[in-house]
């Protein structure tokens, strides 16, 4: 039996033994009746007090009108009625808790497929928003294909005019460092030929004065002390001047080997040179490589759009 019949039984109950203990009906209140059943809604408790009310007002009534035997009789059978219509609105209750039950799943059951439903809406309209994305990215990223290949076009023409540019200004600084390296090197040789021969000349003239001095030292050796000394003095300056000849001489040694130090220096910046012009010509033959790479990838992204090839043929015709 449900709760909401069995708390208007109770309820009855409740009212019959408060009367049978000598309460008046009309005193009975949903607060005495709640004390005793402890369950329930005070409103139902309150509908079926109420009917019960009524339904003792009407006995009293009856038992008022009728002998005690009759009014007892009908009351019992009214007791009876009532006992049993209790128990056929209960089960009617029942069933229709039941079939409001089964009402209520299959109401969520409904709802959760059109729940279902608007969520499968929803993830198409997602879908097609998504392919409207991915048509709008494809569409951009077509244009965007087609400037990158213009602009690449334009710099491998840039890249080729300026290989050349290159080429030419690296074969002339080629020529030019070659030039410069022959004349420095030519004057070095010159300065260190003209040096030498000036070294030559006066340590001839040197060795000449110091065989006339000493020739004239043996030829006087025999006049006074005094020719002597100047003659040793003489001497003893010709010895400092042939050490600073020699001190002159390991310079100009020391000048030749600078120079030669300057002609490996410009020997290896000419080497230097030649390789920057090996690197460039590296260069040219990788951005060659990297414009064929990029002529193909733009190719391939033009082949793989959807409708290009229809479009280019639309286009030929």
């Amino acid at each position: 039996m449900s709760r909401i019949s069995d708390t208007r039984i109770r309820t009855r109950e409740a009212a019959a033994q408060l009367l049978a203990s000598g309460r008046l009906a009309h005193k009975l209140t949903v607060d005495l009746i709640y004390a005793e059943i402890r369950q329930g809604s005070r409103t139902t408790i309150n509908d079926e007090l109420k009917l019960w009310k009524d339904e003792q007002t009407r006995n009293d009534a009856l038992s008022a009108a009728l002998p005690p035997d009759v009014a007892n009789a009908m009351l019992s059978v009214w007791a009876l009625a009532v006992v049993h219509g209790e128990q056929v609105f209960g089960q009617r209750s029942e069933e229709l808790e039941a079939e409001a039950a089964v009402a209520t799943t299959r109401a969520d059951a409904l709802e959760a497929a059109q729940a279902e439903l608007q969520a499968t809406v929803r993830a198409i309209r997602a879908q097609l928003d998504d392919q409207r994305t991915q048509l709008a990215a494809l569409l951009t990223e077509l244009a965007h294909a087609q400037a990158e290949r213009d602009s690449a076009l334009r710099q491998a023409e840039g890249a080729v005019t300026e290989r050349d540019v290159g080429r030419a200004q690296s074969q002339q600084a080629l020529h030019d460092a070659r030039s410069a390296h022959a004349r420095e090197l030519e004057a070095v040789r010159t300065h260190h030929a003209q040096h030498e021969a000036a070294l030559r000349a006066e340590v001839d003239q040197a060795t000449f004065r110091l065989e006339g001095v000493q020739k004239h030292v043996m030829l006087q050796a025999e006049e006074a002390r005094e020719a002597q000394r100047r003659a040793e003095a003489e001497v003893s300056e010709t010895r400092q001047r042939n050490e600073l000849l020699v001190s002159e001489i390991q310079q100009i040694s020391a000048d030749a080997a600078e120079h030669r130090r300057l002609a490996t220096r410009h020997e290896r910046q000419l080497a230097s040179v030649t390789g920057e012009v090996r690197d460039l010509q590296r260069d040219r033959d990788a951005l060659a490589r990297q414009v064929a790479l990029l002529q193909g990838q733009i190719k391939g992204r033009e082949e793989a759009l959807p409708g290009s090839r229809t479009r280019r043929s639309a286009r030929k015709a």
